[in-house]
């Protein structure tokens, strides 16, 4: 019984920790798939800038926005940048 409890209660402990620490992980995961889409839409969206009239620097900012809000977030985006200043 006693060999049972030895091999057991580590175990049980490295499964706790190893879920305590898996989500931080995954939100940060999530976090970069999120911005690298932003990314992505905001590289298309300036690719096609010619055809569409408008350019938005690619920053730290910018890619997060893109990145957390999604497609209404890059909206957004182009929404301010037609505003005139």
């Amino acid at each position: 019984m006693e060999k049972i409890a030895v091999f057991l209660i580590p175990l049980l402990l490295g499964v706790i920790l190893f879920r305590i620490l898996l989500a931080p992980i995954r939100l940060v995961v999530k976090l970069a798939l999120h911005a690298a889409a932003g990314l992505l839409s905001l590289i298309l969206l300036n690719f096609l800038a010619p055809l569409s009239g408008v350019l938005i620097p690619v920053n730290a900012v910018t890619v997060l926005v893109s990145g957390i809000f999604g497609l209404p977030g890059t909206a957004l985006l182009i929404l301010l940048e037609l505003i005139p200043a």
